[in-house]
């Protein structure tokens, strides 16, 4: 009976009690509105004296009633199934184990519905590129393509537009995009926003709050759209290249502005998380209502608008681009040499323009254009990169520059002692960490290979630079131990 009143009372006074209603009341209001328009819409249906193009609406009015009833049901029980799960391990052995185990589930859908949505990316753009659109073709084909694959012989073919009869098992390309965003924000939610003051924020790059932090997080990934639709919907879109540079230079500054109000790594899955919101977008906003559209006019006889599927294609295509550089920055926060660079943001957009230009040549190769100038291009610039910050490299250079062990020593002082002393101050380390101190210059050149691993390559210390050690100041231990770590 004590364990029950013990857990009541845990989720009573939960401080996360009154987010995880409001969010289950919202979810539960969404359930019931959604249900009573397909119900409504269910009702209107019955009439024999709809028009064809009425019917059309109102089918796909209900089936979006439908979807949006089943996602707020699900998400629901997610809610309230996650916030009775934090409850009960919350401050127990079992938080982490439940956390770790949580994160795996989510990440492991994250992936899987991101490698069906570049597949099927891939795939497309393939088709379009490898079409045959000059022999053979009836009038109301763009192209076809034969193809072989597991043993089997394929052939497709593209039409216009439309075919004159739509059939009734037509396949959509469109919940791998969505699984795949739905999934990546709740791992957002998981590894950063529900410990942002571990992961998001660091004090050396911007002292900020955990809910401003937050905040840039997430208007990021609505500002980055805004901004991207808005020039696609803008005369920029009528000329390739200026789209292009254009938005290089504004993605360059996303990086750069993320980079200097977050960490190195919230920062870089931030950026991702622009990326792929815009790609989400292009499907929910342009590219499946687009195909909506062409489909209505076929089944309801209309004239079909092939502006439409231009538009459609194109913004397939921005995505088609968008896929290396998303790959890359959904593995980066296992490479801390990237996103803990001084130049983080300047690595960061070397390594999307040189991902994209490698789909660029792929893409041009698969339409029999062999460009190497692009392969090549982006992979000198990668090798190029991944020289001038190496550690050979920073450290010929910084090795000419004289430090001093007073110089290095202060450092040492103001940012490690409080833990790696014989009487810590830290309010956590009664005692130092492995008997590691810096009480004398013999025993702190004595781990000068130490400090070179934990604070100068890794940046790993202090713990959560909970002292604020700043990059020149791992700088300036950097230059004293390569120069011999000598202590006069």
């Amino acid at each position: 009976m004590s364990a029950e009143v013990s857990f009541i009372s845990k989720l009573l006074l939960s401080p996360m009690l009154w987010p995880a209603v409001l969010l289950c009341a919202l979810l539960l209001g969404l359930f019931l509105w959604f249900r009573a328009l397909a119900n409504r819409l269910g009702a209107t249906l019955s009439d024999d004296g709809l028009s064809a193009a009425a019917r059309f609406d109102l089918e796909e009015a209900r089936s979006t009633a439908i979807a949006g009833r089943q996602t707020a049901k699900f998400f629901g029980l997610l809610v309230l199934g996650g916030y009775l799960t934090y409850v009960a391990v919350v401050g127990t052995p079992m938080y982490g184990y439940v956390m770790e185990w949580l994160n795996l589930a989510v990440r492991w859908t994250h992936v899987i519905a991101g490698i069906m949505w570049i597949g099927a990316s891939f795939y497309f753009i393939f088709l379009e590129n490898n079409l045959n659109r000059t022999h053979g073709l009836r009038d109301e084909l763009a192209g076809n393509l034969w193809a072989i694959h597991g043993g089997g012989f394929y052939y497709l073919e593209k039409y216009k537009v439309a075919p004159k009869v739509i059939p009734t098992d037509l396949h959509w390309f469109k919940y791998e995009a969505y699984f795949t965003w739905l999934s990546g924000f709740a791992l957002l939610f998981l590894v950063y926003y529900a410990d942002a003051k571990a992961f998001m924020i660091d004090p050396t790059v911007a002292d900020i709050s955990t809910p401003a932090a937050i905040a840039i997080g997430v208007g990021s990934l609505v500002l980055g759209y805004v901004i991207y639709d808005t020039m696609c919907r803008s005369t920029l879109i009528l000329d390739q290249g200026r789209f292009a540079f254009v938005g290089t230079v504004i993605l360059a500054v996303i990086c750069y502005a993320l980079t200097h109000l977050l960490s190195g790594r919230a920062a870089f899955i931030h950026v991702g998380a622009v990326i792929g919101t815009i790609m989400v977008g292009n499907v929910f906003f342009t590219i499946i209502p687009s195909q909506k559209a062409l489909v209505r006019a076929a089944k309801t006889g209309q004239p079909l608008d092939a502006s439409l599927g231009k538009k459609a294609g194109q913004r397939s295509l921005h995505n088609n681009y968008f896929t290396l550089p998303v790959v890359f920055i959904m593995i980066s926060n296992h490479f801390p040499s990237t996103f803990g660079h001084s130049a983080n943001w300047i690595i960061l957009m070397v390594m999307i323009l040189a991902s994209a230009g490698i789909k660029h040549y792929w893409n041009l190769l698969d339409r029999g254009e062999n460009k190497p100038i692009w392969l090549a291009g982006s992979v000198v610039s990668l090798v190029v990169m991944s020289f001038v910050i190496s550690p050979a490299f920073e450290d010929t250079m910084d090795a000419a520059i004289p430090t001093s062990f007073e110089e290095a020593n202060v450092v040492i002082q103001a940012r490690c002692v409080q833990c790696h002393s014989v009487n810590p101050t830290d309010d956590q380390w009664t005692t130092a960490p492995n008997g590691v101190m810096y009480d004398t210059p013999e025993q702190i050149s004595a781990m000068a290979d130490k400090i070179m691993t934990r604070a100068v390559r890794t940046r790993t210390m202090p713990q959560g630079n909970k002292t604020g050690m700043t990059e020149e100041e791992r700088t300036v231990l950097k230059r004293w131990i390569l120069q011999g770590a000598k202590i006069q």
